[in-house]
């Protein structure tokens, strides 16, 4: 089942507001995200999603391939996986026959908790650099129906509402300081606008315009040393890659550069490589790979015949 980001993300928002998010190896295929790891240190895991040929599972595998574990097994659809600072923890979304709500799970497997219980989607969930609050991108069930950035308590309760506007906002990333968020936000409403890379405090305000052109950008993840954002870019006509660029703009680096589509980057937590995502083209699935933020040192972490996505690399 190929993961595919495109321009249905405003059909998938009718979808979820309906509920009919419990076929989650549908939404797979309609809605491809959508990056994560910033906290510096040693290296450790990378926990990803990949596809059972039923639903979406959490997994986590040494960064060259082996020890894999399935953190997962249910008949619910998990997604977008985010360790926890410490790397004993790791946050995702899953379905609970209605819609994705926000779950923690031990590194090892076991002690899953629920974090949050509505009616509207809760998805990518990301850690705060002192492991105290989870951000993530829901439905703010307003007038406008769009989704917002949140944060909430490890435990559950003190949401607070990061962006509160009229447009749709995805994929936060927490900055190594705390301060900031990183995140992809669309310039306008309708799906017929453009995403671009947004910072915002924690608690809301001084929102920044990182990039500002007429491509898609997404999937931000913040470098360990807090100087550079990588994420993810869509040319209309043209494939996905992997950017770099300085956090208040400008310097933009190509990281990957080929006829395949390579998205969700994920900082190692020692800043020297970058794990992602890459779909090589029809009859092919979706597998993690590392690549050095240069743009060097490429390494294929997963291989198989099932989709593997949404990288979060952690550490140990």
């Amino acid at each position: 089942m190929t993961i595919r980001l495109n321009h249905l993300r405003a059909a998938l928002l009718a979808v979820a507001a309906a509920g009919l998010l419990a076929a989650v190896g549908l939404v797979v295929i309609l809605y491809a995200q959508p990056a994560e790891a910033n906290y510096p240190g040693k290296p450790g895991k990378i926990a990803y999603a990949s596809d059972d040929g039923n639903d979406s599972e959490i997994s986590t595998i040494k960064p060259d391939g082996g020890g894999k574990k399935l953190l997962t097994d249910n008949a619910a659809g998990n997604r977008w996986p985010a360790y926890s600072p410490n790397g004993k923890r790791i946050a995702f979304s899953e379905t609970d026959g209605n819609d994705l709500e926000i779950y923690t799970i031990n590194a090892g497997g076991g002690g899953k908790k629920q974090l949050t219980d509505n009616s509207t989607p809760d998805e990518y969930p990301y850690y705060s650099p002192n492991g105290k609050r989870i951000a993530y991108s829901g439905i703010d069930a307003g007038p406008q129906n769009d989704y917002e950035i949140y944060t909430i308590k490890v435990g559950g309760g003190g949401k607070v509402n990061v962006t509160d506007n009229d447009t749709a906002d995805y994929d936060p990333a927490y900055s190594p300081s705390g301060k900031r968020i990183a995140y992809e936000g669309y310039e306008t409403p309708g799906p017929t606008a453009d995403a671009e890379i947004y910072t915002i405090k924690v608690g809301g305000g001084s929102r920044f315009n990182v990039t500002d052109n007429s491509s898609d950008d997404y999937n931000p993840d913040y470098a360990p040393n807090g100087k550079r954002i990588a994420y993810t870019n869509l040319v209309t006509g043209g494939d996905e890659e992997i950017y770099t660029i300085k956090v208040g703009g400008g310097s933009r680096f190509n990281v990957t550069d080929n006829s395949q589509d390579d998205y969700f980057p994920s900082y190692s937590p020692s800043g020297k490589k970058i794990a992602y995502e890459n779909y090589a083209g029809t009859g092919t699935d979706e597998e993690i790979y590392t690549i050095s933020p240069n743009g060097g040192g490429r390494l294929n972490v997963t291989d198989n015949g099932t989709g593997d996505y949404e990288p979060y690399w952690g550490s140990q």
